[in-house]
């Protein structure tokens, strides 16, 4: 699983293009979405969304996905669960305080962040996470909340 999330940052720039056509496509599918039911959808897309991005990127499903933020790493592969940067123990070699044979998350983060378009956007400070959201589709998540914003504006 290492390895796939490894190349996963390493290609950082191809897989933000690739969310962001992805990204456009929900909006585009939000009628469609919404029709069909948002609740009803929950489970499958989930179960597809856990599959896929837990093979690309070791994905934990917390259910507030920033992948786009911080280098296509999962900060959720943090032992410590970290959601903004580095604890403090990195490593010289940039091996994990708590598992010295896994890189620091937050080393590969920040590397994958550098090649993306918007690199400074590892910086910006994220929200906690609510436990209530753990396991749930943040593709439906996102294309509804992009799809309301969408209606709202006419």
């Amino acid at each position: 699983m290492r390895v796939v999330r490894r190349w996963s940052v390493r290609h950082a720039r191809f897989l933000e293009v690739l969310l962001g056509i992805f990204n456009t496509l929900l909006r585009r599918f939000h009628p469609l979405l919404r029709r069909l039911g948002y609740g009803r959808l929950e489970a499958p897309v989930a179960a597809v969304e856990r599959r896929l991005k837990g093979a690309m990127f070791d994905c934990r499903m917390c259910g507030k996905c920033i992948l786009r933020f911080t280098g296509m790493a999962c900060p959720m592969n943090c032992p410590k669960s970290l959601r903004n940067g580095p604890c403090g123990g990195v490593r010289p070699d940039g091996g994990c305080e708590v598992e010295p044979a896994m890189r620091c998350v937050w080393v590969e983060a920040w590397e994958g962040s550098q090649r993306m378009r918007d690199n400074a956007a590892i910086i910006g400070v994220q929200p906690p996470l609510d436990a209530r959201m753990e396991g749930s589709s943040a593709w439906l998540r996102f294309a509804r909340q992009i799809g309301e914003e969408l209606e709202e504006k006419g």
